[in-house]
């Protein structure tokens, strides 16, 4: 696969020394910079899935009439996360 060149980056002096301050043992900063604009890329395309969801959720909920309290929802989200966590604890346990 081919390689393509992105636009040179100027910034301040300052900003290129905290890039380089948190660089990991062996890691170059051009390395630093082609994840930071992968996790980004990555970021955004999952927000605007996010989005999408709950603007397609909010239509279902319109066109069927279906509603769903908010309490409700978080006292189920809650008690799924006390069997999540019991199970991991009996499972570590094991």
């Amino acid at each position: 696969m081919k390689t393509a060149n992105l636009p040179s980056l100027r910034v301040d002096p300052e900003l290129r020394e905290a890039a380089e301050s948190v660089l990991n043992k062996g890691e170059s900063l051009s390395s630093f910079m082609e994840q930071s604009l992968r996790d980004e890329v990555n970021r955004r395309r999952n927000r605007a899935e996010f989005i999408a969801r709950g603007l397609a959720s909010r239509d279902e909920a319109k066109r069927t009439g279906e509603y769903f309290d908010a309490d409700v929802v978080h006292a189920e989200l809650r008690g799924m996360l006390v069997d999540a966590k019991a199970k991991a604890k009996n499972k570590g346990a094991a």
